[in-house]
C-alpha cells in the first residue's frame, strides 16, 4: 500500500465524523484524538518491532510484553477505580493470561520462541483481557447499583459477602465471556478474523491461516474467563466493610 493510498482511506474516518456532527452526537473530538492517536502509535511500534525483530533479544521481547501489560491495566483501571487495589487485581489478571496462553503455546512448542510470535499474539492476549476486564467491570458495578437492596437483605438476614454478591459477580462474569462465545459461534461465516485475513492477503496458504485463527480464538477463550473470574473473585471482597456491609459502589 502506497502512503497516498494510506491517505485515502481517512474517507473512513470522515464519515462517522460527518454523522456525528450531523447527528450532534459530540464525538468529533475523541474520534479526531483517536484517529491520531492510532496513526502515531502504529508507526511508532511499527519502527519498535523492527527493531525488536532484527535484535532477536528475549530481553527486548519481555520488556515489551510489560510495556503493552502496564499500559492495559493503566487504561482499564479507570472503569475500576471504586475497587480498592484495582491497579494490581487488574495487572494479576492480565499477567496470568499472559503467563497461561505463552505458557502453554511455547510449554508444547505450538509456536516458536520468537519475538514474530511471542509479541503479536500477547498483543492480542492483553488486548482482550484489557477490553474484557473493562466489560466486566462496567457490568459487574451496574449489577450491584441495581441489586443494592438484594445484597444487603441477604447481608442482614446473616449473608457472607461471598453469598449476597454472588449472584451480581457470576453475572458480570458471565456478561464479559458472552461476546467472545458469540464472536466464535459465527467466525467463519459471519466474519474472517484479522489474523486470518492478513496471512491470506500476504500470501500464505488459506489453511495455513486458519489453523493459527484457531489457535487465537481458543486462547481468546481461555483469555476471556481468566481475565474476569480472577478480577471478579479477587474484587468483590474489598466492597464490604469489616463488619460486613456495602460500601457504596
Amino acid at each position: 500500500m502506497t502512503y497516498i493510498g494510506l491517505s485515502l482511506t481517512l474517507l473512513f474516518v470522515l464519515i462517522p465524523f460527518l454523522l456525528s456532527k450531523a447527528l450532534h452526537l459530540q464525538l468529533e473530538k475523541d474520534i479526531t484524538i483517536a484517529t491520531v492517536r492510532a496513526i502515531v502509535q502504529l508507526f511508532a511500534i511499527g519502527y519498535v518491532l523492527t527493531f525488536v525483530f532484527e535484535a532477536e533479544s528475549m530481553v527486548y521481547i519481555v520488556l515489551m510484553v510489560t510495556l503493552m501489560i502496564v499500559v492495559a491495566t493503566l487504561n482499564a483501571r479507570k472503569k475500576g477505580l471504586w475497587i480498592h487495589g484495582i491497579t494490581w487485581k487488574l495487572a494479576l489478571a492480565i499477567i496470568a493470561v499472559e503467563v497461561i496462553t505463552q505458557g502453554v503455546l511455547l510449554g508444547f512448542q505450538i509456536v516458536p520462541a520468537t519475538a514474530q510470535y511471542i509479541i503479536p499474539i500477547s498483543g492480542m492476549m492483553i488486548g482482550n483481557a484489557m477490553v474484557l476486564s473493562i466489560l466486566f467491570l462496567n457490568r459487574f458495578k451496574a449489577e450491584i447499583d441495581a441489586r443494592q437492596d438484594e445484597i444487603e437483605l441477604i447481608l442482614s438476614l446473616g449473608g457472607t459477602p461471598k453469598q449476597a454478591i454472588h449472584r451480581q459477580l457470576t453475572d458480570a462474569i458471565k456478561a464479559s465471556m458472552i461476546p467472545t462465545i458469540e464472536s466464535q459461534k459465527t467466525i467463519g461465516l459471519v466474519q474472517l478474523p484479522g489474523m486470518m485475513s492478513g496471512q491470506i492477503i500476504g500470501g500464505a496458504d488459506p489453511l495455513q491461516a486458519v489453523q493459527f485463527q484457531l489457535l487465537i480464538i481458543f486462547a481468546l477463550l481461555t483469555s476471556a474467563a481468566v481475565s474476569s473470574t480472577i478480577l471478579g473473585y479477587t474484587s468483590y471482597k474489598t466492597l464490604f466493610t469489616k463488619h460486613m456491609q456495602l460500601y457504596k459502589a
